[in-house]
């Protein structure tokens, strides 16, 4: 699967969001999309997937732009795991489960379907949650279920918004080297947002840096990963080792925040305060 995106834009009234974000990803590959929040990541994320149409600018899967892709094509193809472990289902795990084999499913084909939920839920561990209802499982439990759901698509791309946030520490480590081990395996573009800058630049192919709205730095965790692109990007200080040739970022202090730009802040409700705080008309923040 080869994305490529034109000038992008998205805007929300008069709050640009994305700003020319041209970008070119070819699956198979594990991709991961970083930066701090409010830079665009899921929004780019929508766009992609057609959840968002763009304000300006084309998105294109195989040669194809993603507008004369209908939304049940779509569905075959790509596959969406989306950050909120808030849904709802009044289902067991089973049938949430099956609801993502709905873009594939043909007359008497549930056998077959079921054989790939049940394949899809040991794979990740959790077929004892298979009679559970959905509602009645933690947070983390609702992600590892939410993310088979999406992969029993059997997509071409898989979009993942923070899928492991809800996770501890082990499990994280366990589903992105999962994540890495279903791209080449099942010859999967999988493109994920995350917040855990070592655990992307231990099992990413390449990343994807964001700025401000913009793509800030596309490469090797190795090309990316820097102080001074952590610096730009993150405000912080940091020292980078080496990890069996991954960078390691070692957090050392965090730069003093200015607030002295009011034009910078994307924010029309944060920018107000800022600047009757700085003016002396309005209380401290």
């Amino acid at each position: 699967m080869h994305i490529q995106i034109n000038d992008l834009k998205f805007s929300y009234t008069s709050t640009q969001i994305l700003n020319d974000i041209t970008l070119d990803l070819t699956g198979p590959k594990f991709v991961s999309i970083m930066g701090p929040n409010g830079v665009g990541k899921s929004t780019l994320i929508h766009c992609i997937n057609k959840i968002l149409t763009p304000t300006d600018g084309k998105v294109f899967m195989d040669g194809k732009d993603v507008k004369e892709i209908t939304v049940k094509e779509m569905a075959k193809s790509v596959g969406y795991v989306p950050y909120s472990a808030n849904d709802t289902f009044p289902l067991s795990v089973v049938d949430t489960v099956l609801m993502g084999r709905h873009p594939h499913s043909k007359w008497k084909s549930l056998d077959s379907d079921l054989d790939i939920v049940y394949d899809t839920l040991s794979m990740l561990g959790i077929s004892h949650l298979a009679m559970r209802n959905f509602n009645e499982l933690s947070a983390g439990q609702h992600q590892k279920v939410m993310l088979a759901r999406g992969l029993v698509q059997e997509p071409s791309v898989l979009l993942l918004d923070e899928p492991t946030s809800n996770l501890d520490v082990r499990h994280q480590l366990d589903v992105t080297k999962m994540l890495k081990r279903l791209s080449v395996e099942k010859q999967i573009l999988i493109i994920m947002i995350s917040h855990d800058i070592n655990i992307a630049a231990k099992f990413s192919d390449e990343i994807v840096m964001m700025h401000q709205g913009s793509i800030y730095a596309v490469g090797t965790p190795n090309e990316v990963i820097t102080p001074e692109n952590l610096e730009t990007v993150y405000g912080v200080k940091a020292a980078i080792v080496d990890d069996d040739g991954a960078p390691h970022v070692i957090l050392k202090d965090a730069l003093p925040m200015d607030v002295t730009d009011v034009d910078s802040i994307r924010s029309p409700v944060m920018a107000k305060a800022v600047k009757e705080k700085m003016d002396g008309n309005g209380e401290s923040a």
